[in-house]
């Protein structure tokens, strides 16, 4: 081993340690490719200052960019996931449910309350991507459906974020896919009391969410270049076997052909939403 002059190659070896950077400083963009300090991405609202990519935030992290400081109250909180199905694929459902709430700190993919924006009370909901994909059981629907009775209640602006890549869960079979529909009526009430509700759709809203409350709001506002759709755009492909067209699926896409209303970058998500209450709530 080549030893430092005056030292020894043990001396040298730590010396070269000492000046390894910590793991986890650096990351690399899912957009651009460039490799980012971690610690700037944070502090930009977990986006790419190059390219503008959204990285995926969690549901702590979206309350806390959206919401004034310390105002949110979280509703039903203690509502766990069943096991009607009794469903095991690689390890049982329960299982993963325990290790999905260890590994997030979340009870369910759905967090749901109240809350303030620039002064307004509004109930506030969103679906994280990170708890099974953010995908729609029964305790998932069921909150959103008590948040939306509560809003319309109370005749309260709604806000719903979502992230939700896994569509309905298959883990419960029919009981989620009826989601949909409850979560729909719901909605469906809140809008015949004259109520507001606001559709953020982040990335990724795909299957039953998309096909559900998600595309539903009087606005449907969306960051930019998420993918929102029902099946997928490989999927899709493969069945019609065509070429689908540039950007198919992506928020700029649909904001072209009607779907949306308005893309909104993160770091103005919460002023556009404040404005848009203020001028749009009874």
């Amino acid at each position: 081993m080549a030893k430092r002059p005056g030292g020894t190659g043990d001396s040298w070896h730590g010396h070269f340690e000492s000046k390894r950077v910590p793991e986890g400083v650096w990351m690399r963009c899912e957009g651009c490719q460039a490799t980012l300090f971690r610690k700037q991405v944070e502090q930009n609202l977990n986006v790419c200052p190059e390219c503008q990519h959204h990285f995926s935030v969690s549901a702590a992290e979206r309350i806390a960019q959206l919401l004034d400081a310390d105002t949110f109250e979280e509703w039903f909180a203690d509502l766990r996931p069943a096991d009607p199905l009794g469903f095991n694929d690689r390890r049982p459902y329960p299982e993963r449910v325990r290790s999905e709430q260890e590994r997030t700190g979340l009870n369910e993919a759905a967090v749901v309350g109240q809350g303030f924006i620039k002064g307004i009370r509004i109930v506030f909901g969103l679906t994280d991507s990170g708890f099974i994909m953010g995908s729609m059981g029964s305790v998932v629907g069921e909150k959103l459906t008590r948040a939306i009775e509560k809003a319309t209640d109370q005749q309260l602006p709604l806000v719903i974020v979502s992230g939700s890549g896994g569509g309905a869960r298959m883990h419960e079979g029919i009981l989620s896919l009826m989601q949909m529909a409850k979560v729909s009526a719901a909605l469906a009430r809140h809008h015949e009391a004259g109520c507001l509700f606001v559709s953020v759709l982040t990335h990724p809203t795909m299957g039953g969410v998309a096909a559900s409350f998600a595309s539903l709001g009087d606005l449907i506002l969306a960051e930019p270049k998420a993918l929102i759709g029902f099946a997928g755009p490989k999927v899709i492909a493969q069945t019609v076997r065509v070429q689908l067209p540039t950007g198919f699926q992506r928020s700029e896409f649909l904001l072209e052909h009607g779907f949306i209303d308005r893309i909104v970058a993160r770091k103005d998500l919460r002023s556009v939403l404040a404005q848009l209450i203020g001028y749009l709530s009874p």
